[in-house]
């Protein structure tokens, strides 16, 4: 399996007390520095293109990104998404990343990889830059596999904040299967399960305080159905692991077992249509100790 990460990702800083710190993704990579992760494979993530970019986002957003990068201290895109000086490298080498994993996986290199990145991606639709995300990583991603010749590539989404920009960027597009769990009501206010797209978006809210039960129940009734329909030919996931129980910024109560629970489904739908073929990147998650927890949760199941 590939770790893929970049050291500007640990630069990017949101400034003091934002909680998409930096320490979020030194505990990720300090939970995978475990010895039972010793045979992942570690890769430098690369640069995305403007080209791959291009896919998913207007060349307006593209450059007022670009353009809004400070020298020095931090500019603010919204009240909850600032850049610093170093925000715009870790921004490219965070969708980089999942663009190389595509390629890597369609190059027959590995079946798995997960990408340890931030800023996350899936609040950032076409245009607009929102929720701590810069560009849609995942996005990006699913985008480039299609320029690659895939048909049909299903992104699963079970970060606890509904995926807005996943869900703008591909409301149209029948190739690419969207499906989400969520705690609603919670920002961004979208992921109704009447959102449905071109009949390729799947959404299955959950209230406060739903826990494992009513999850695992969302998968096995909802989207595990629809993602077996779809056949994918590449299972790409959104893993943010912020509606874990003790997560400060939501109300849902998962725990590690959980994530390692639908990851292993996941995994199960990836060896029956896609060659095995799953990559996950990383989106929310802001208690440390549950980070640390579900990243190895997760990347075991992957690895399993």
């Amino acid at each position: 399996m590939l770790l893929f990460s970049h050291p500007a990702c640990l630069a990017h800083d949101p400034g003091t007390g934002h909680p998409e710190s930096p320490a979020r993704l030194r505990a990720v990579l300090e939970a995978l520095d475990d010895p039972r992760f010793a045979q992942l494979h570690r890769r430098e993530a690369t640069r995305v293109t403007r080209a791959q970019l291009a896919r998913v986002h207007d060349g307006a957003l593209i450059d007022a990104i670009h353009a809004a990068s400070p020298k020095s201290g931090h500019a603010q895109l919204d009240a909850d998404t600032a850049m610093s000086a170093d925000s715009l490298e870790a921004a490219l080498r965070a969708v980089g990343s999942v663009c190389a994993a595509v390629d890597a996986l369609l190059d027959g290199e590995d079946k798995r990889a997960f990408c340890a990145v931030r800023p996350p991606g899936h609040h950032a639709t076409h245009d607009t830059a929102m929720g701590f995300c810069l560009f849609n990583n995942i996005a990006a991603g699913a985008a480039h596999a299609l320029a690659r010749g895939l048909g049909r590539v299903a992104i699963v989404d079970f970060d606890v904040h509904h995926g807005n920009g996943t869900q703008d960027i591909f409301w149209n597009e029948p190739r690419v299967l969207y499906a989400s769990t969520h705690q609603s009501p919670l920002y961004p206010g979208t992921g109704a399960r009447d959102e449905t797209g071109a009949g390729n978006i799947v959404n299955a809210p959950l209230p406060p305080g739903a826990g494992s039960a009513q999850f695992r129940a969302a998968f096995t009734d909802i989207v595990l159905p629809r993602l077996r329909q779809f056949r994918p030919q590449l299972v790409m996931i959104s893993a943010g692991f912020d509606a874990h129980r003790l997560d400060p910024l939501a109300s849902l109560n998962l725990d590690a077992d959980d994530y390692n629970w639908v990851t292993r489904e996941l995994v199960a739908i990836a060896d029956e249509y896609a060659c095995g073929r799953v990559i996950s990147s990383l989106e929310g998650g802001y208690s440390l100790t549950a980070l640390r927890d579900s990243t190895a949760a997760h990347v075991a199941a992957m690895m399993a």
